[in-house]
Protein backbone atom coordinates (compact mmCIF):
# COMPACT_ATOMS: atom_id res chain seq x y z
CA UNK A 1 0.00 0.00 0.00
CA UNK A 2 1.20 3.18 -0.90
CA UNK A 3 1.54 6.36 1.47
CA UNK A 4 -0.12 8.64 -0.31
CA UNK A 5 0.69 10.64 3.41
CA UNK A 6 4.49 10.81 2.17
CA UNK A 7 2.95 13.64 0.30
CA UNK A 8 1.25 14.98 2.52
CA UNK A 9 -2.75 14.47 4.41
CA UNK A 10 -1.37 16.41 2.26
CA UNK A 11 1.26 14.66 4.12
CA UNK A 12 2.35 9.72 2.23
CA UNK A 13 9.18 -0.44 -8.44
CA UNK A 14 20.64 -11.46 -12.05
CA UNK A 15 20.53 -11.82 -14.00
CA UNK A 16 17.98 -14.11 -13.89
CA UNK A 17 18.76 -17.88 -14.32
CA UNK A 18 17.30 -19.02 -17.25
CA UNK A 19 15.27 -22.33 -15.34
CA UNK A 20 13.79 -19.42 -13.61
CA UNK A 21 12.96 -16.85 -16.39
CA UNK A 22 12.62 -18.96 -19.66
CA UNK A 23 8.62 -17.67 -20.23
CA UNK A 24 8.87 -15.12 -21.92
CA UNK A 25 12.61 -13.86 -21.83
CA UNK A 26 14.00 -12.90 -24.80
CA UNK A 27 17.41 -11.53 -23.52
CA UNK A 28 19.44 -14.26 -23.68
CA UNK A 29 18.37 -14.68 -27.61
CA UNK A 30 19.99 -10.77 -27.94
CA UNK A 31 17.05 -8.95 -26.33
CA UNK A 32 15.34 -5.72 -28.01
CA UNK A 33 16.59 -4.12 -31.30
CA UNK A 34 19.57 -2.12 -31.99
CA UNK A 35 22.09 -4.73 -32.84
CA UNK A 36 21.45 -6.38 -29.29
CA UNK A 37 20.49 -3.49 -27.39
CA UNK A 38 17.71 -4.10 -24.84
CA UNK A 39 14.36 -1.56 -24.67
CA UNK A 40 12.94 -1.84 -20.66
CA UNK A 41 10.17 -0.45 -19.81
CA UNK A 42 9.74 0.30 -15.94
CA UNK A 43 6.50 1.84 -14.49
CA UNK A 44 7.10 3.73 -11.53
CA UNK A 45 4.70 5.86 -9.57
CA UNK A 46 3.69 9.32 -9.19
CA UNK A 47 6.10 11.43 -6.69
CA UNK A 48 8.28 7.90 -5.63
CA UNK A 49 11.03 9.52 -6.68
CA UNK A 50 12.37 13.02 -7.52
CA UNK A 51 13.11 14.39 -10.76
CA UNK A 52 16.57 14.63 -9.56
CA UNK A 53 16.95 11.20 -8.08
CA UNK A 54 15.65 9.91 -11.20
CA UNK A 55 17.54 11.41 -13.68
CA UNK A 56 20.92 10.47 -11.97
CA UNK A 57 19.84 7.16 -11.01
CA UNK A 58 19.03 6.77 -15.50
CA UNK A 59 22.50 7.90 -15.81
CA UNK A 60 23.97 6.38 -13.67
CA UNK A 61 22.64 2.86 -15.03
CA UNK A 62 23.17 3.71 -18.53
CA UNK A 63 27.28 4.18 -17.97
CA UNK A 64 27.31 1.12 -15.94
CA UNK A 65 24.43 -0.93 -18.58
CA UNK A 66 25.33 0.30 -22.15
CA UNK A 67 23.09 -2.65 -23.77
CA UNK A 68 19.82 -1.59 -21.95
CA UNK A 69 17.88 1.18 -22.99
CA UNK A 70 15.98 2.36 -19.71
CA UNK A 71 12.36 4.24 -20.15
CA UNK A 72 11.02 4.40 -16.73
CA UNK A 73 7.18 5.97 -17.38
CA UNK A 74 5.76 7.83 -14.45
CA UNK A 75 2.05 6.40 -13.64
CA UNK A 76 -0.72 7.96 -11.46
CA UNK A 77 -2.09 5.93 -8.28
CA UNK A 78 -5.47 6.37 -9.41
CA UNK A 79 -6.65 3.90 -11.24
CA UNK A 80 -3.64 1.97 -11.27
CA UNK A 81 -4.95 -1.50 -9.83
CA UNK A 82 -6.98 -1.78 -13.52
CA UNK A 83 -4.02 -0.63 -15.44
CA UNK A 84 -1.59 -2.81 -14.07
CA UNK A 85 -3.95 -5.90 -14.39
CA UNK A 86 -4.95 -5.30 -17.80
CA UNK A 87 -1.00 -4.57 -18.37
CA UNK A 88 -0.26 -8.58 -16.47
CA UNK A 89 -3.16 -10.36 -18.59
CA UNK A 90 -1.48 -8.71 -22.36
CA UNK A 91 0.93 -9.60 -24.01
CA UNK A 92 3.01 -6.60 -24.12
CA UNK A 93 3.24 -5.62 -20.23
CA UNK A 94 6.16 -3.34 -18.78
CA UNK A 95 9.29 -5.01 -17.84
CA UNK A 96 8.94 -3.58 -13.82
CA UNK A 97 6.56 -2.27 -12.24
CA UNK A 98 6.28 -0.70 -8.97
CA UNK A 99 3.01 -1.65 -6.76
CA UNK A 100 1.83 -1.10 -3.11
CA UNK A 101 3.18 -3.57 -0.90
CA UNK A 102 -0.12 -5.04 0.27
CA UNK A 103 -0.96 -5.44 -3.80
CA UNK A 104 1.08 -8.06 -4.61
CA UNK A 105 -1.23 -10.93 -3.43
CA UNK A 106 -3.77 -9.53 -5.60
CA UNK A 107 -1.06 -9.59 -8.94
CA UNK A 108 0.20 -13.21 -7.70
CA UNK A 109 -2.94 -14.43 -7.50
CA UNK A 110 -3.31 -13.61 -11.04
CA UNK A 111 -0.25 -15.81 -12.35
CA UNK A 112 0.99 -12.26 -13.77
CA UNK A 113 4.15 -11.58 -11.39
CA UNK A 114 7.51 -13.98 -12.22
CA UNK A 115 8.63 -15.97 -8.83
CA UNK A 116 11.36 -14.07 -7.81
CA UNK A 117 12.05 -16.41 -4.25
CA UNK A 118 15.58 -18.39 -5.88
CA UNK A 119 17.01 -14.68 -5.62
CA UNK A 120 16.31 -13.77 -2.20
CA UNK A 121 19.74 -14.10 -1.25
CA UNK A 122 21.46 -12.34 -3.92
CA UNK A 123 18.94 -9.54 -2.69
CA UNK A 124 19.67 -9.24 0.93
CA UNK A 125 16.33 -10.53 2.04
CA UNK A 126 17.46 -11.89 5.38
CA UNK A 127 17.09 -8.25 6.09
CA UNK A 128 13.99 -7.36 4.46
CA UNK A 129 11.87 -4.83 6.27
CA UNK A 130 9.11 -7.82 7.27
CA UNK A 131 6.39 -4.85 6.44
CA UNK A 132 7.87 -5.21 2.64
CA UNK A 133 8.75 -8.46 2.18
CA UNK A 134 5.77 -9.96 3.87
CA UNK A 135 3.04 -8.66 1.42
CA UNK A 136 5.39 -9.26 -1.35
CA UNK A 137 4.97 -12.67 -0.60
CA UNK A 138 1.92 -15.06 -1.78
CA UNK A 139 1.70 -19.00 -1.26
CA UNK A 140 5.21 -19.24 0.19
CA UNK A 141 6.76 -17.65 -3.34
CA UNK A 142 8.47 -14.48 -3.43
CA UNK A 143 7.16 -11.86 -6.10
CA UNK A 144 7.25 -8.82 -4.32
CA UNK A 145 10.88 -6.81 -4.20
CA UNK A 146 10.93 -4.29 -1.27
CA UNK A 147 11.48 -0.74 -2.69
CA UNK A 148 10.90 1.31 -0.09
CA UNK A 149 8.71 1.66 3.35
CA UNK A 150 6.97 4.48 5.19
CA UNK A 151 5.23 4.13 8.79
CA UNK A 152 3.76 6.41 11.48
CA UNK A 153 5.25 7.87 14.40
CA UNK A 154 4.68 10.87 16.99
CA UNK A 155 4.92 14.00 16.22
CA UNK A 156 4.87 16.34 19.08
CA UNK A 157 5.47 19.37 20.33
CA UNK A 158 8.70 20.18 21.79
CA UNK A 159 8.05 23.75 23.54
CA UNK A 160 4.53 21.64 25.03
CA UNK A 161 6.42 18.90 26.15
CA UNK A 162 9.18 21.04 27.93
CA UNK A 163 6.29 23.34 29.69
CA UNK A 164 4.56 19.93 30.89
CA UNK A 165 8.21 18.26 32.20
CA UNK A 166 7.84 15.74 29.72
CA UNK A 167 10.97 14.51 28.41
CA UNK A 168 10.19 12.40 25.23
CA UNK A 169 13.20 11.18 24.67
CA UNK A 170 12.50 8.80 28.10
CA UNK A 171 8.82 7.59 26.55
CA UNK A 172 9.63 4.16 26.00
CA UNK A 173 6.50 2.49 27.03
CA UNK A 174 2.54 2.73 26.22
CA UNK A 175 2.31 3.05 30.49
CA UNK A 176 4.86 6.63 30.08
CA UNK A 177 3.09 7.27 27.10
CA UNK A 178 -0.42 7.66 28.67
CA UNK A 179 1.37 9.20 31.95
CA UNK A 180 2.96 12.25 29.88
CA UNK A 181 -0.06 12.69 27.80
CA UNK A 182 -1.85 13.28 31.09
CA UNK A 183 0.39 15.42 31.74
CA UNK A 184 -0.32 16.97 28.64
CA UNK A 185 -4.00 17.14 28.63
CA UNK A 186 -4.58 20.35 30.69
CA UNK A 187 -7.63 23.17 29.92
CA UNK A 188 -7.84 23.73 26.03
CA UNK A 189 -4.77 21.97 25.29
CA UNK A 190 -5.10 18.45 24.11
CA UNK A 191 -2.63 15.78 25.14
CA UNK A 192 -3.12 14.45 21.80
CA UNK A 193 -5.44 14.37 18.77
CA UNK A 194 -6.86 11.19 17.89
CA UNK A 195 -9.56 10.66 16.22
CA UNK A 196 -12.19 7.69 16.83
CA UNK A 197 -11.49 6.25 13.06
CA UNK A 198 -7.65 6.03 12.61
CA UNK A 199 -7.73 2.24 12.17
CA UNK A 200 -3.96 2.19 11.17
CA UNK A 201 -2.98 3.33 14.64
CA UNK A 202 -5.55 0.82 16.27
CA UNK A 203 -4.28 -2.22 13.88
CA UNK A 204 -0.83 -1.04 16.05
CA UNK A 205 -2.02 -1.85 18.78
CA UNK A 206 -3.84 -5.02 18.26
CA UNK A 207 -0.54 -6.54 16.93
CA UNK A 208 1.07 -4.89 19.78
CA UNK A 209 -1.23 -7.08 22.31
CA UNK A 210 -0.69 -10.06 19.84
CA UNK A 211 -3.92 -10.16 17.81
CA UNK A 212 -4.65 -9.77 14.26
CA UNK A 213 -7.36 -7.57 12.52
CA UNK A 214 -7.99 -11.17 10.41
CA UNK A 215 -6.52 -14.88 10.73
CA UNK A 216 -6.49 -17.96 8.05
CA UNK A 217 -8.66 -20.47 9.69
CA UNK A 218 -8.65 -24.25 7.67
CA UNK A 219 -7.89 -22.07 4.79
CA UNK A 220 -10.23 -19.34 5.16
CA UNK A 221 -10.08 -16.05 6.41
CA UNK A 222 -12.08 -14.66 9.06
CA UNK A 223 -12.17 -12.06 11.23
CA UNK A 224 -10.22 -11.82 14.60
CA UNK A 225 -11.25 -8.06 16.45
CA UNK A 226 -13.43 -9.98 19.24
CA UNK A 227 -10.02 -11.78 20.46
CA UNK A 228 -8.87 -11.10 23.89
CA UNK A 229 -5.87 -9.53 22.25
CA UNK A 230 -7.69 -7.74 19.59
CA UNK A 231 -9.84 -6.21 22.44
CA UNK A 232 -6.86 -5.01 24.60
CA UNK A 233 -5.60 -3.21 21.90
CA UNK A 234 -9.01 -1.02 21.32
CA UNK A 235 -9.42 -0.91 25.21
CA UNK A 236 -5.70 1.12 24.90
CA UNK A 237 -6.83 3.24 21.81
CA UNK A 238 -9.69 3.90 23.75
CA UNK A 239 -7.63 5.08 26.85
CA UNK A 240 -5.47 7.05 24.63
CA UNK A 241 -8.28 8.93 22.81
CA UNK A 242 -9.79 10.28 25.63
CA UNK A 243 -7.05 12.75 26.43
CA UNK A 244 -7.75 14.67 23.45
CA UNK A 245 -10.78 16.02 21.87
CA UNK A 246 -10.59 14.24 18.79
CA UNK A 247 -14.10 13.27 16.94
CA UNK A 248 -14.81 9.98 17.48
CA UNK A 249 -17.20 9.28 14.02
CA UNK A 250 -13.99 10.52 11.80
CA UNK A 251 -10.77 9.77 10.61
CA UNK A 252 -7.64 11.67 10.63
CA UNK A 253 -8.25 13.20 7.53
CA UNK A 254 -11.69 15.02 8.67
CA UNK A 255 -10.78 17.35 9.25
CA UNK A 256 -7.01 16.71 8.06
CA UNK A 257 -5.20 16.11 11.83
CA UNK A 258 -2.22 18.56 10.54
CA UNK A 259 -4.37 21.70 10.34
CA UNK A 260 -5.81 20.80 13.62
CA UNK A 261 -2.20 20.80 15.31
CA UNK A 262 -1.14 23.81 13.34
CA UNK A 263 -3.88 25.89 15.44
CA UNK A 264 -1.15 25.71 18.32
CA UNK A 265 -3.58 23.30 20.91
CA UNK A 266 -2.18 20.16 20.43
CA UNK A 267 0.90 18.23 21.86
CA UNK A 268 0.74 15.11 19.73
CA UNK A 269 -0.59 13.13 16.93
CA UNK A 270 0.48 9.98 15.26
CA UNK A 271 1.63 10.48 11.77
CA UNK A 272 3.88 9.88 8.85
CA UNK A 273 6.92 12.66 9.35
CA UNK A 274 5.52 14.45 6.75
CA UNK A 275 2.88 15.87 8.64
CA UNK A 276 5.69 17.83 10.36
CA UNK A 277 6.25 19.85 6.97
CA UNK A 278 2.24 20.67 6.71
CA UNK A 279 1.86 21.92 10.29
CA UNK A 280 4.42 24.34 9.48
CA UNK A 281 3.26 25.63 6.32
CA UNK A 282 -0.12 26.47 7.83
CA UNK A 283 1.07 27.73 10.90
CA UNK A 284 5.17 28.94 10.72
CA UNK A 285 5.75 29.68 14.60
CA UNK A 286 5.86 25.70 14.70
CA UNK A 287 8.94 25.32 12.68
CA UNK A 288 11.85 24.69 14.76
CA UNK A 289 9.06 23.29 17.90
CA UNK A 290 8.08 19.78 16.16
CA UNK A 291 10.06 16.40 17.21
CA UNK A 292 9.36 12.85 16.60
CA UNK A 293 10.02 9.50 18.41
CA UNK A 294 8.24 6.13 17.36
CA UNK A 295 4.99 4.91 18.87
CA UNK A 296 6.08 3.03 22.31
CA UNK A 297 5.51 -0.09 22.74
CA UNK A 298 4.69 -2.37 25.58
CA UNK A 299 7.84 -2.84 26.74
CA UNK A 300 10.96 -1.00 26.96
CA UNK A 301 12.82 -3.47 24.86
CA UNK A 302 10.90 -2.61 21.55
CA UNK A 303 8.91 0.16 19.99
CA UNK A 304 5.40 -0.17 19.44
CA UNK A 305 4.31 -2.36 16.01
CA UNK A 306 3.59 0.34 13.19
CA UNK A 307 1.51 -0.35 10.34
CA UNK A 308 3.85 -0.30 7.28
CA UNK A 309 2.91 1.04 3.74
CA UNK A 310 5.26 1.14 1.05
CA UNK A 311 6.37 -0.53 -2.04
CA UNK A 312 7.65 -3.40 -3.92
CA UNK A 313 8.95 -4.17 -7.45
CA UNK A 314 7.30 -6.64 -9.55
CA UNK A 315 8.36 -8.30 -12.80
CA UNK A 316 5.62 -9.43 -14.53
CA UNK A 317 5.36 -13.07 -16.20
CA UNK A 318 4.87 -11.70 -19.67
CA UNK A 319 7.94 -9.33 -20.17
CA UNK A 320 10.13 -10.21 -22.64
CA UNK A 321 13.11 -8.99 -20.61
CA UNK A 322 13.19 -11.00 -17.56
CA UNK A 323 16.96 -10.66 -17.48
CA UNK A 324 17.23 -7.07 -18.07
CA UNK A 325 14.65 -6.57 -15.50
CA UNK A 326 15.92 -8.19 -12.51
CA UNK A 327 19.89 -6.15 -13.22
CA UNK A 328 17.05 -3.33 -12.72
CA UNK A 329 15.15 -4.17 -9.53
CA UNK A 330 18.85 -5.51 -7.79
CA UNK A 331 20.14 -1.89 -8.52
CA UNK A 332 17.02 0.17 -7.45
CA UNK A 333 17.02 -1.97 -4.73
CA UNK A 334 20.50 -2.35 -3.77
CA UNK A 335 22.34 -0.72 -0.67
CA UNK A 336 24.06 2.34 -2.60
CA UNK A 337 20.85 3.24 -4.24
CA UNK A 338 18.32 2.85 -1.28
CA UNK A 339 20.23 5.12 0.64
CA UNK A 340 20.38 7.47 -1.56
CA UNK A 341 16.43 7.02 -1.97
CA UNK A 342 16.28 7.64 1.78
CA UNK A 343 18.07 10.35 2.38
CA UNK A 344 16.22 12.02 -1.08
CA UNK A 345 13.37 11.25 -0.48
CA UNK A 346 13.20 11.18 3.41
CA UNK A 347 11.53 7.11 3.25
CA UNK A 348 12.75 4.15 5.26
CA UNK A 349 15.52 2.06 3.20
CA UNK A 350 14.07 -1.46 2.41
CA UNK A 351 16.77 -3.29 4.78
CA UNK A 352 17.25 -3.24 8.79
CA UNK A 353 20.96 -2.65 7.71
CA UNK A 354 20.00 0.39 6.16
CA UNK A 355 18.69 2.38 8.88
CA UNK A 356 21.86 4.67 9.57
CA UNK A 357 21.41 6.13 6.04
CA UNK A 358 18.67 8.10 7.56
CA UNK A 359 20.17 8.68 11.04
CA UNK A 360 20.62 12.41 10.43
CA UNK A 361 16.74 13.10 9.66
CA UNK A 362 14.72 12.97 12.88
CA UNK A 363 11.58 12.20 11.70
CA UNK A 364 12.82 9.31 9.44
CA UNK A 365 14.86 7.77 11.87
CA UNK A 366 12.21 7.47 13.94
CA UNK A 367 10.10 5.60 11.28
CA UNK A 368 13.41 3.42 10.45
CA UNK A 369 12.94 2.33 14.02
CA UNK A 370 9.25 1.73 13.84
CA UNK A 371 9.86 0.07 10.84
CA UNK A 372 11.89 -2.65 12.18
CA UNK A 373 8.82 -4.00 13.66
CA UNK A 374 6.19 -2.52 11.43
CA UNK A 375 3.75 -5.06 9.46
CA UNK A 376 1.23 -4.45 7.06
CA UNK A 377 -2.62 -5.89 6.80
CA UNK A 378 -3.93 -9.33 6.24
CA UNK A 379 -1.76 -10.46 3.21
CA UNK A 380 -4.82 -11.78 0.73
CA UNK A 381 -6.79 -10.11 -2.38
CA UNK A 382 -9.66 -10.17 -0.06
CA UNK A 383 -8.25 -7.26 2.64
CA UNK A 384 -8.97 -4.58 -0.10
CA UNK A 385 -12.89 -5.64 -0.03
CA UNK A 386 -12.27 -5.03 3.88
CA UNK A 387 -10.88 -1.61 2.78
CA UNK A 388 -13.48 -0.83 0.46
CA UNK A 389 -16.59 -0.81 3.18
CA UNK A 390 -13.93 -0.91 6.53
CA UNK A 391 -16.61 -1.64 9.12
CA UNK A 392 -13.29 -1.32 11.39
CA UNK A 393 -14.35 2.19 11.48
CA UNK A 394 -17.51 1.74 12.36
CA UNK A 395 -16.61 -0.76 15.52
CA UNK A 396 -14.02 2.15 16.70
CA UNK A 397 -16.97 4.65 17.07
CA UNK A 398 -19.28 1.99 18.39
CA UNK A 399 -16.58 1.42 21.38
CA UNK A 400 -15.38 4.88 21.91
CA UNK A 401 -19.31 6.06 22.06
CA UNK A 402 -20.51 3.66 24.88
CA UNK A 403 -21.37 0.46 23.05
CA UNK A 404 -20.42 -2.84 24.21
CA UNK A 405 -17.08 -3.62 23.16
CA UNK A 406 -17.20 -7.64 22.68
CA UNK A 407 -20.57 -7.39 21.33
CA UNK A 408 -19.40 -4.99 18.33
CA UNK A 409 -16.38 -6.85 17.99
CA UNK A 410 -17.58 -9.83 17.18
CA UNK A 411 -20.10 -8.40 14.74
CA UNK A 412 -17.57 -6.48 12.70
CA UNK A 413 -15.32 -9.90 13.09
CA UNK A 414 -18.32 -11.73 11.33
CA UNK A 415 -18.07 -8.54 8.46
CA UNK A 416 -14.37 -8.91 7.85
CA UNK A 417 -14.96 -12.83 7.28
CA UNK A 418 -17.93 -11.84 4.27
CA UNK A 419 -16.16 -9.08 3.52
CA UNK A 420 -12.59 -11.32 2.55
CA UNK A 421 -14.31 -14.46 1.49
CA UNK A 422 -16.17 -13.06 -0.63
CA UNK A 423 -13.60 -12.54 -3.44
CA UNK A 424 -12.63 -15.04 -5.28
Amino acid sequence: MKFRLLAGASVLTLTIALSACSGGSDDAAGGGADGGRTALTVWLMRDSVSAAFQDEFTAAFARSHPDIDLKIQVQEWDGIGQKVTAALASNDAPDVIEVGNTQVAQYAQSGGLLDLSAKKADLGGHAWLAGLAGPGAWEGKQYGIPYYAANRVVVYRKDLFQQAGVDAAAIRTRDQWIAATEKLNTGDQQGIYLTGQTWYALAGFVWDEGGDLAVQDGGRWKGALDTPQALAGMEFYKKLQALGKGPKDADESNPPQADVMAAGKVAQIIAVPGGAKVIAERNPDLKDKLGFFPVPGKTADKPGVVFTGGSDLVIPAASRHQDAAYTFVKELAGDAWQAKLAQAMSYVPNKTTLASAVASDPGTAAMAVGAAAGRATPNTPGWAAVEAENPIKDYMTAALTGGDMKREAAKTSEDITRAMNSVS
